[in-house]
């Protein structure tokens, strides 16, 4: 079988050798990249100032930080297609653009209870707003906290809906890029994902 460069083709800027399963070291740093993420991010939302009147500027920095979150996806992204380990580095993203955007509606839903402790059914605290962020995402719904105030009810379905975007369009982004890469580097085509 004749090479690439004998038969007068080049290989395009993404091929190289075959994306193989990450070694010991590299599985080991990425699961403590991964830890580290989570872990900042939660001490980041317990050291928050989160005392403050829930006010138009919560909403303002909320969907600056749901824009965030899209950009990080973005990069993500990028950092997949360039990853020698893209399944590894997909599982990093999700590490980090998941408990970003869920710990960033738990901050609002703390705050809004803290101003208005009848906008849920009962008054949240930094634990309560991370388990009732988690039970919408998870759609497990226990109905021991439950948004009451019609502000409450609007951040919740905000919520919902982004769960769902980042559940589907999220997944299907990082799964892509893995494939993408994966191919890339295997030199054949990516293949399709049924949509």
């Amino acid at each position: 079988m004749a090479s690439p460069a004998a038969a007068g083709s080049r290989p395009g800027p993404t091929a190289g050798p075959p994306v193989l399963p990450p070694g010991r070291g590299a599985l080991l740093r990425g699961v403590a990249r991964t830890l580290l993420t989570t872990a900042g991010l939660l001490v980041v939302y317990a050291l928050l100032p989160l005392d403050r009147p829930f006010t138009v500027g919560t909403v303002l920095a909320l969907g600056a930080g749901v824009l965030a979150v899209g950009v990080l996806v973005v990069v993500q992204v990028r950092a997949i297609l360039r990853s020698r380990h893209p399944g590894l580095r997909a599982v990093e993203g999700i590490a980090l653009s998941l408990p970003l955007f869920l710990l960033l509606f738990a901050t609002a839903f703390v705050q809004l209870s803290g101003s208005d402790p009848r906008a849920f059914s009962e008054p949240l605290d930094r634990v309560d707003g991370v388990y009732f962020v988690v039970t919408v995402f998870a759609t497990v719904g226990f109905g021991d906290i439950s948004a009451v105030s019609p502000v409450a009810r609007v951040l919740t379905t905000l919520l919902m809906v982004g769960d769902l975007v980042l559940i589907g369009l999220v997944l299907k982004l990082f799964l892509g890029a893995v494939d993408h890469r994966r191919a890339a580097r295997a030199g054949s085509p990516a293949p399709g994902r049924d949509g």
